[in-house]
């Protein structure tokens, strides 16, 4: 076990080694993701320190990575390790109790100290690494959307796009220093992180970069299908699997890697990851026709603008909204089967009786209004 020189982006009060249910904190959900977002802005500090761009690199990578965005991908892999863990240690003890009834009370003694020891554990840092992976991928992509070459938007997480506030060649490099910064970081001698673990570095490579290049070839299929006429809802599906759900299966798998996730465990994260990847991008074609800029933080009405090819024109409001939440249901259900403390006869959102870390941001997600 490698010692970590500074403490996990998981609170305390969080610990999954805690052995307590994410039950006792369903009121802190805010708290949980509060605490990822100032771990992740800490360590886009380090990690611009560490990388020792020029100006104005430099400063229009700063200026991408600190808007107000929901950081949904970050939170993603924080609360997919949350919940493998706190699964994984629930299991350890009561395999401890377990083991007490036929011999000593040794086992239990041990289990009983996970808290401090996971406290220092390297793979918090790993899991750290894996976030601003995510995060630095996913606002690459954005910088070069916005671009006068792709959607010539002028704002973005309620602020001028980045080839607005500075040249366009600026914005372009931002893009590709970000997107190669999101592989480098993984294994990167980083100030404030124990040394990358080798074999979850990767694996971590290994899920990644497939799914870095499935988001791209999505985009490549959005811009195909603009002006389409008849475009289906499985070549929709096609587009949003690889152009929105890529990165965020990439997100919540390898939260779960950095937590040790078992191969059952993954294939459920794989197949929440994918229906949560779809409701997400459904959500997105709502909220643009029925939200403003303002609370958006970007252009409403874009996709009509760009006659883009989005659930709401195939179905309409009313259907793509009641199509979103039964894809959130099927998100949910995969985790409760695998990863939930609580047994279930129920798959609907809003059941607080089986709320973790994981299930708590589902929620968030089905909630939200930007």
């Amino acid at each position: 076990m490698t010692v970590s020189s500074t403490p996990s982006f998981i609170p305390e009060s969080l610990m999954p080694s805690r052995l307590v249910s994410f039950t006792s904190f369903n009121n802190n959900t805010e708290q949980f993701h509060s605490a990822v977002r100032a771990q992740l802005a800490q360590d886009i500090d380090v990690l611009f320190a560490y990388a020792n761009l020029p100006s104005p690199l430099l400063d229009a990578c700063r200026y991408v990575m600190t808007g107000q965005g929901k950081l949904v991908r970050p939170l993603l892999v924080a609360s997919a390790f949350d919940s493998v863990n706190q699964s994984n240690a629930n299991d350890d003890f009561n395999r401890a109790d377990e083991y007490v009834d036929k011999s000593t009370n040794k086992k239990a003694k041990q289990n009983s100290d996970l808290a401090s020891l996971l406290e220092n554990d390297s793979d918090y840092d790993m899991a750290r690494r894996a976030a601003l992976a995510v995060e630095l991928l996913h606002t690459y992509s954005l910088v070069h959307d916005d671009l006068p070459c792709m959607d010539d938007d002028e704002l973005r997480r309620g602020q001028p796009t980045a080839h607005i506030v500075f040249e366009e060649s600026t914005a372009l490099l931002a893009g590709d220093v970000l997107q190669t910064l999101a592989f480098e970081v993984l294994t990167a001698e980083l100030p404030t992180f124990a040394p990358y673990n080798s074999a979850i570095a990767s694996q971590l490579i290994a899920i990644f970069a497939p799914r870095a290049r499935r988001m791209v070839s999505g985009q490549m299929l959005d811009l195909n299908a603009e002006a389409s006429a008849n475009i289906s809802q499985s070549d929709l599906e096609a587009i949003h699997r690889d152009k929105t759900g890529a990165l965020i299966e990439a997100a919540m798998l390898m939260g779960g890697i950095c937590a040790g996730a078992t191969a059952p465990q993954r294939m459920a994260l794989q197949e929440c990851a994918q229906h949560i990847g779809l409701a997400f991008q459904v959500q997105d074609d709502i909220l643009d026709v029925t939200t403003s800029t303002d609370t958006l933080g970007k252009p409403a009405g874009s996709d009509e603008k760009l006659d883009k090819s989005t659930y709401v024109k195939l179905m309409g409001v009313e259907d793509a909204t009641s199509y979103a939440q039964s894809l959130f249901n099927d998100g949910r259900a995969a985790i409760i089967r695998e990863l939930s403390l609580y047994e279930s006869s129920s798959s609907e959102l809003g059941n607080d009786a089986n709320n973790d870390a994981l299930l708590a941001l589902i929620e968030w997600l089905w909630a939200r209004k930007k």
